[in-house]
């Protein structure tokens, strides 16, 4: 599906999904991870933590699909926590689509 495409027409129809890093006063690194719903630009959840993988993707993809219903489309980059089995089970299960954003686009 070609990307531009993928217009939201209401809210709770694509999510979209980064990861942003930090890092504190004293030296460890945090990682952000950010759901922003794109039509209404709400942020949905930042999950912070020293290191986020596909299962804990999922746990938050739960979380808001247990308090908002399972969004038509996620969108998101090909990093690994993305592109595991696990998201695109849950994103199967859940009856969710995968929209990708081109390789080295900002999104």
């Amino acid at each position: 599906m070609a990307v531009g495409a993928m217009c939201p027409i209401r809210p709770n129809v694509v999510w979209a999904m980064d990861f942003q890093f930090d890092q504190t006063a004293d030296g460890p690194h945090l990682k952000l991870l950010n759901v922003i719903d794109e039509y209404s630009r709400q942020c949905l959840a930042i999950d912070v933590d020293r290191s986020i993988n596909a299962d804990d993707v999922v746990r938050c993809l739960d979380r808001l699909a247990a308090q908002r219903g399972a969004q038509a489309y996620v969108r998101f980059d090909n990093g690994p926590e993305f592109i595991a089995h696990a998201v695109a089970d849950w994103c199967r299960f859940n009856g969710t689509n995968s929209v990708f954003i081109d390789p080295g686009s900002p999104g």
